[in-house]
């Protein structure tokens, strides 16, 4: 169902808001990106457009958590889409109403051609929330938008990193660390890893239990089999799990979505107790190949957490660029006091839970990742 957007007092008095140009603003109006067909096609012609945008994503995040997803767009009903701002409602009295574009992403580019629509959505955007009386709404932009407005405040930043395609595979692995990933590859090798890759409901165990593994280690729940679930049914032949078997035993496992012209890591994990064999050194290889046989562009690895240095070492010895991504929030009433309920929980109570979650039972982490995990996004 698509209804225009009041932009402003003015607008719901009768008077039209006016641009920096003097000129009257565009309407702006909500449509629902996984209903309108439009949204799809959209995005194939859209270049800024990852699979975060897709109605695939806001597909899983509804069934699994019940977001409602919307999209904010200045192209009319019945008319070709020229650009489109897409947002989840969370709804929860644990961290409050908000938007969020989108939960769970590393990155959703507000998508638009031109300065003037793209202020106009920012604006769409904000009288929702003043309408709604939304907690705040959340952008994860990964380039700069080159919008400034008032209200708005930079709430978390990330670093970034991407793996460019364009070499030949050759080129590719001697831009590996030598010692680092080339060795480990070559490790893996040796050590007769068996290499899996598919969809299937074993492989989708052998992945979840590493991910159980890895959540632990970090000291929070992982999110539920139903998530992941419901990605290998949006996505289909797009996605592959991935997993390395010394034996019987996974000791590394990884998920990765193919979307347009790059391949996305989104989530993966190992055994500690394995990891000398290389095993995620011989999952990412295989998705390069694999990228690269596809004639894909790029390899997405996702954000990393400012102070995860050694992650970020991990991602950039496999030839990854890296770039920081800011995302930023409004607020109706400016105030920059507002944080995710993580940051705002004192550091010895977040200390404790850590503690709880690293030495809680397999069976029980699953149970409190379903409860907590839609509350944030």
């Amino acid at each position: 169902m698509e209804t225009a957007i009041q932009l402003t007092e003015d607008m719901l008095e009768g008077q039209p808001p006016a641009s920096p140009s003097g000129r009257p603003a565009s309407p702006v109006y909500r449509i629902s990106p996984i209903e309108d067909p439009r949204w799809a096609e959209y995005l194939s012609r859209a270049p800024q457009a990852s699979l975060f945008h897709s109605a695939a994503w806001l597909e899983a995040l509804r069934r699994t958590y019940g977001y409602e997803s919307i999209a904010l767009t200045t192209s009319a009903p019945g008319k070709k889409l020229e650009n489109g701002l897409v947002f989840c409602i969370v709804e929860s009295r644990l961290t409050g109403r908000r938007l969020v574009s989108v939960p769970f992403s590393d990155h959703c580019q507000p998508l638009a051609d031109t300065k003037q629509s793209l202020l106009a959505l920012f604006r769409g955007a904000e009288t929702q929330v003043c309408a709604e009386g939304w907690r705040y709404l959340e952008l994860r932009p990964l380039k700069p938008t080159g919008i400034s407005r008032t209200n708005w405040h930079t709430s978390a930043v990330y670093l970034h990193h991407q793996v460019d395609l364009e070499p030949a595979v050759e080129v590719l692995f001697r831009n590996l660390h030598k010692d680092s990933v080339q060795r480990k590859i070559q490790r893996a090798e040796r050590e007769g890893l068996r290499y899996e890759e598919g969809t299937s409901e074993r492989l989708l165990e052998a992945f979840y239990q590493i991910m159980v593994q890895t959540r632990r280690r970090h000291g929070v729940p992982p999110q539920p089999k139903e998530w992941f679930r419901a990605l290998v049914q949006e996505f289909g032949s797009d996605l592959q799990i991935r997993a390395a078997f010394h034996g019987l035993k996974a000791v590394a496992a990884t998920m990765t979505i193919r979307y347009k012209d790059s391949l996305v890591y989104k989530y993966g994990g190992s055994a500690v107790s394995h990891n000398k064999l290389g095993g995620m050194h011989l999952l990412y290889w295989n998705a390069i190949q694999d990228a690269k046989q596809w004639g894909l562009r790029t390899f997405d690895l996702g954000r990393t957490d400012a102070g995860q240095a050694g992650l970020a070492t991990f991602k950039k010895r496999w030839g990854a660029c890296e770039s920081s991504v800011a995302y930023s929030r409004y607020t109706e009433a400016g105030d920059d006091s507002l944080h995710d309920f993580e940051v705002a929980v004192p550091n010895w109570k977040m200390r404790a839970a850590k503690s709880f979650f690293r030495n809680s039972p397999d069976r029980l982490l699953p149970v409190v990742g379903r409860i907590l995990y839609r509350h944030f996004g």
